[in-house]
């Protein structure tokens, strides 16, 4: 009876990765108000959210579902994987590198701002360039794993899909701002930065519709 009552409320937990996703666009949407002068095409998300920006307080009220909900998705689907043997390894070993990711970047990012837009001197925002490098090896990492396990024996093709478009994009991000003039270095790095919310939202529809 209890195994009974602990999966529905498992699966209904996945909404929060939609609802990750909403408030994490809806934050890179309405937060820039807050912000005069900020050009989306020319700065990096990051800017929104460094100590001196005025957009600060909008941004954290906006994105406070996201950086609740953001690193409990993957681990809420590592809890569901471990009450199945259906997956492979690779898939597995995806799904928890993916959790933490999440958990490196919600601990991370709150404990390393930026302190002020750009890329400034200092070790709290080299801490900063820190983590966010660690944050997309870890992505890289586990999307191409879960790519590939779930591709294996079409073990979950819809997870494989989301996966490859989620790394398509990060990699399209990390690419492109390393390549595109600086005046445009915020659309590549929309791209990386949007990649992991696009799948955690996934992730968490496909633990809602008991895919995992």
């Amino acid at each position: 009876m209890r195994e009974k009552l602990r999966r529905p409320l498992l699966n209904a937990l996945g909404l929060l990765g939609p609802v990750a996703l909403f408030s994490y666009v809806a934050a890179m949407l309405i937060a820039p108000s807050a912000y005069p002068g900020y050009d989306w095409v020319a700065q990096a998300v990051s800017d929104l959210s460094a100590r001196s920006a005025p957009s600060r307080e909008l941004w954290s009220r906006l994105a406070a579902p996201y950086d609740l909900c953001a690193p409990l998705v993957p681990l809420l689907a590592c809890v569901s994987l471990s009450q199945t043997r259906r997956y492979n390894r690779p898939l597995r070993l995806g799904v928890g590198l993916f959790a933490a990711m999440s958990w490196v970047s919600a601990l991370g990012y709150g404990l390393f701002p930026l302190s002020e837009a750009g890329a400034p001197a200092g070790f709290e925002n080299v801490m900063h360039l820190a983590v966010t490098a660690l944050v997309v090896l870890l992505s890289v990492a586990s999307l191409a794993l879960m790519l590939a396990g779930g591709l294996r024996g079409c073990a979950h093709p819809t997870l494989a899909a989301w996966a490859g478009v989620a790394l398509g994009l990060m990699l399209a991000g990390a690419v492109g701002v390393n390549v595109v003039p600086e005046r445009y270095f915020g659309v590549p790095e929309r791209l990386s930065v949007l990649a992991a919310a696009l799948f955690t939202g996934a992730l968490g529809i496909e633990l809602f519709r008991r895919r995992l």
